[in-house]
């Protein structure tokens, strides 16, 4: 399988689902998606489609080019472009994992071996919040102290042997388009009649540390490869 795959916005997301379906069905414990969008939209949780203005927020957000697309996981808007790689885990957790800690093993399985792939580009990363950032999380990937990569979560049950399964998501910014990115999403906080805001030097994008870094991501499966293995998970 290619490292990268080109999908628009809505097929990228309709993939992820698709990976998680087969892995719900029991096709395998586990599997990886990266891919890069072809086109830009912003995309958020189907909660956001609640709010009063919500309807008017995406009028303009699509008149300036960014079409509104909705995703199954939490979180806050996210604006997608080519500008950025999204990485998708599913798994079947493992029959040894505790129940209390799932939700910070299946980030840690996410975060950890792209960590361990910047490390290898020769950078420092991170993980933890990060103040003026969209979608903050505690699971930002972080350079610099700053965000590179927002991350989420999906759970449901597998049928036939009751076992938990997860697709855990990161949106990495490959390019620099951040100030751009945050106008966007305040613009549609501000429309929606929201407080949030969020500030363009929050946000840090790889190719400001790391020259051609798509070069690079050929590598980025076999770190997934080798940290899953220790926990007993194989890559299909």
């Amino acid at each position: 399988m290619q490292a990268i795959q080109r999908f628009s916005v809505q097929a990228g997301l309709d993939a992820e689902r698709q990976l998680l379906d087969q892995v719900h069905g029991g096709h395998g414990d586990c599997a990886l998606l990266c891919w890069r969008p072809e086109e830009q939209a912003l995309v958020m949780p189907r909660k956001f489609s609640r709010l009063d203005g919500f309807a008017a927020a995406c009028g303009l957000s699509e008149a300036q080019g960014w079409p509104v697309a909705l995703r199954d996981t939490g979180g806050e808007p996210v604006p997608q472009s080519a500008a950025v790689l999204n990485v998708a885990l599913v798994y079947a957790v493992p029959p040894q994992d505790k129940e209390l800690t799932r939700l910070e093993s299946a980030y840690l399985r996410l975060c950890q071996p792209f960590c361990a792939w910047l490390a290898a580009q020769g950078l420092e990363p991170g993980v933890g919040a990060v103040d003026g950032a969209f979608c903050d999380g505690r699971y930002n990937i972080t350079l610099q102290a700053r965000k590179l990569a927002g991350t989420a979560q999906r759970w449901c049950r597998r049928p036939s042997d009751g076992r938990a399964v997860v697709l855990a998501h990161a949106a990495v910014l490959m390019d620099n388009q951040r100030a751009a990115m945050v106008e966007l999403v305040n613009a549609f906080y501000q429309g929606c009649g929201l407080d949030e805001r969020c500030r363009a030097a929050s946000h840090i994008a790889l190719d400001e540390s790391l020259a051609a870094p798509w070069a690079a991501i050929d590598s980025l499966r076999e770190h997934y490869r080798h940290e899953l293995a220790v926990v007993g998970l194989s890559l299909k």
